[in-house]
């Protein structure tokens, strides 16, 4: 038993010093991410700074045509229509948008999985590239106050690491020179504005999320080994949590006290520091850091052999095969708000307009009715979803149906900074649940006609042991301010005091000198 101990202890140790510093580095950066997140620029973001549509009679090409010439430049487009669908709404499917990209509207065409090129909607012809010039006025009419002018052409930096961005890439940095330090990032390949920082938002990412997520190891040497790293080192983490609880609880004296007048038998601060605060606090470091790990699915833990959702059943009609007998203008025209973007839906056999405003507002018209009793409507109706949903999972059928009007602990909003806070979540949502094996559930957003995600046993498992465990987003907590803003603070400081009194303790060990000896 003496010797157990004793290699428990120097396991527990060296782990510790390992792993100690970059745990308390995890700490205090996950805090910074409570109120500063990475640099993005949101769906609401985007639009409130997209200028309103501005088309002539004679305006636009159709969203054929548009997919059309979209294809001839991006081949992809064309070949990722023909593969299953998988994950969220438009995976592997052509995706069409109209806007202003600075003073001229174009579409976006998309094959739905970030490859994007962007096609002038009054002469059809598909954007190769975008200069300087083209940048600067794109820049201007997102901000039309501010004097832009031209950082720099990057390949990468440390705010754009995103994977997500590589087929924009190039990127115009581009400086707005206002009170708040705003610089754009601007697509060389579509002209869109794709990200947007403040200078607040930069200076605490460096305390934040790019120490968070191990960012300076994207796009080096190392960027294949990253996501090992992090898994690797949160498993080191976890096992010295799990050895630090249980060394703990070995050296607490729960009945008398040792010579020192303590339950702890430690006598330097720091040693006693972390004894103590390690029993306080090394449950919710065991859970975060195993949370963390989690949240990269390493080893695929949470891959789900359940059916995916078929989106071309849902749509009952191609983009190619579609009918388009209202025009782009026409539907703006109609709509009840100035329009900022049009999206093409097609669902149920239909194409439709999705019809969005700067406020994020959305209103919802058929395409391929151009009669003047066809005025655009707020969302679908219930029962239409429903009938198309009953077509998502082939052989299998709805169970249930619910339309959500509150957010619950599947179905949730974040604020926009938080990670995936971005993604608008909005309400009502219809869920469908199926009886196949994996216990599929598939949300269905009325306001624009389409799939949001789908959500299987797998997925909810992972729910639980990765985004609560990780952030305490219980509903009905995460939303009672400063509650929870104060017990992660507090829970963080003592996890923090908990590893930072680790890497002193390790300091120390590793300069005493018979260790300096043993090493020379």
């Amino acid at each position: 038993m003496s010797v157990a101990k004793r290699w428990l202890y120097i396991a527990h140790r060296w782990t510790g010093i390992a792993v100690c510093l970059l745990m308390a580095v995890w700490f205090l950066s996950g805090v910074v991410m409570m109120y500063v997140g990475y640099p993005k620029l949101t769906p609401l973001e985007r639009l409130e700074h997209l200028p309103d549509l501005s088309l002539s009679e004679s305006c636009c090409i159709s969203p054929q045509q548009a997919l059309s010439a979209a294809r001839k430049a991006l081949p992809e487009i064309s070949s990722a229509s023909e593969k299953p669908a998988r994950g969220r709404v438009g995976d592997g499917l052509p995706a069409l948008s109209l806007v202003m990209i600075g003073n001229a509207p174009y579409w976006l065409a998309s094959d739905g999985r970030n490859r994007q090129t962007a096609v002038e909607a009054a002469t059809g012809k598909a954007m190769d590239h975008v200069d300087e010039a083209h940048a600067l006025m794109v820049a201007r009419a997102f901000a039309p106050e501010s004097q832009p002018s031209l950082m720099e052409v990057v390949r990468q930096d440390i705010f754009t690491v995103s994977r997500g961005l590589d087929h924009h890439r190039p990127l115009f940095r581009i400086a707005l020179n206002d009170t708040n330090g705003t610089e754009l990032y601007i697509s060389s390949r579509t002209g869109e504005v794709i990200r947007d920082s403040t200078r607040l938002e930069r200076g605490w990412n460096y305390l934040g999320a790019i120490l968070h997520f191990f960012y300076p190891l994207k796009g080096e040497f190392f960027d294949k080994w990253r996501s090992d790293i992090i898994i690797y080192t949160a498993l080191v983490g976890t096992v010295l949590a799990l050895l630090g609880m249980w060394v703990g609880v070995l050296r607490w004296r729960f009945k008398g006290r040792f010579a020192n007048g303590s339950r702890s038998p430690y006598r330097n601060n720091w040693t006693r520091w972390h004894h103590i605060s390690g029993l306080l606090f090394g449950l919710i470091t065991l859970t975060w850091v195993l949370s963390g790990m989690l949240s990269l699915n390493p080893w695929r833990v949470f891959e789900s052999g359940g059916p995916r959702p078929d989106h071309r059943a849902f749509a009952g009609v191609s983009l190619e095969h579609a009918r388009f007998t209202l025009s782009p203008g026409e539907a703006v025209r109609r709509a009840n708000f100035p329009v900022r973007e049009i999206s093409v839906r097609l669902f149920d056999g239909h194409p439709y307009y999705l019809l969005r405003a700067a406020d994020g507002r959305s209103e919802i018209v058929a395409a391929d009715d151009s009669s003047n009793a066809n005025r655009p409507i707020e969302m679908i109706p219930k029962d239409a979803l429903l009938a198309a949903a009953a077509r998502l999972i082939p052989d299998y059928t709805i169970i249930r149906a619910t339309l959500l009007t509150d957010y619950d602990n599947y179905y949730y909003g974040r604020q926009p900074h938080n990670l995936s806070g971005h993604i608008e979540r909005r309400l009502p949502v219809l869920r469908v649940e199926f009886d196949d094996p994996h216990h599929t559930w598939v949300h269905l957003d009325p306001h624009t006609a389409s799939i949001f995600n789908s959500l299987d046993s797998t997925g909810r498992v992972r729910r639980w042991l990765f985004n609560f465990l990780h952030s305490f987003d219980l509903r009905g907590f995460v939303n009672r301010r400063p509650l929870w803003d104060t017990t992660l603070i507090l829970l963080s400081i003592g996890g923090f005091v908990l590893c930072i009194s680790g890497v002193v303790i390790g300091w120390r060990r590793l300069r005493r000198p018979a260790f300096t000896k043993a090493a020379e």
